[in-house]
């Protein structure tokens, strides 16, 4: 591939896919080995259930992720990568080195009990009542 001739279609589809936001980190999470849906979560701070749902869905389809299912009681669910999936791990880690030397790391958020609560610059009006007949 070079830049004069355009980039080939799959580049294109490959690089949307591992780079939507969140997939990199949840094929690195399961680079570990599978994983149920909770300890995938637990793992990746901020990333919300339906993001999470809506990931695990397009990597399946992709071929990237196995969903597997067992019938214990209660069902229990596992995500693994695939050996399609297995083979991004170069790339992960290569973006992970590249990150390390290259990316600023961004401000730490304080805590939510650190901030205080916003100051009321007047109270607030209670809803007037309404008149009986």
């Amino acid at each position: 591939m070079t830049l004069g001739e355009g980039f080939c279609p799959r580049y294109l589809h490959a690089v949307e896919l591992v780079g939507r936001r969140w997939t990199g980190v949840i094929v690195c999470a399961l680079l570990a080995g599978p994983a149920r849906y909770n300890e995938i979560r637990a793992s990746i701070p901020d990333l919300s259930d339906r993001m999470l749902s809506e990931r695990l869905r397009e990597l399946e389809a992709e071929g990237v992720v196995r969903r597997a299912v067992f019938p214990d009681t209660p069902v229990r669910v596992e995500y693994s990568l695939t050996d399609k999936g297995r083979a991004l791990e170069q790339a992960i880690v290569a973006i992970a080195h590249w990150a390390e030397q290259w990316v600023e790391a961004p401000p730490a958020a304080p805590a939510a009990a650190a901030r205080p609560a916003p100051a009321r610059t007047r109270p607030v009006a209670a809803a007037p009542r309404r008149r009986s007949r």
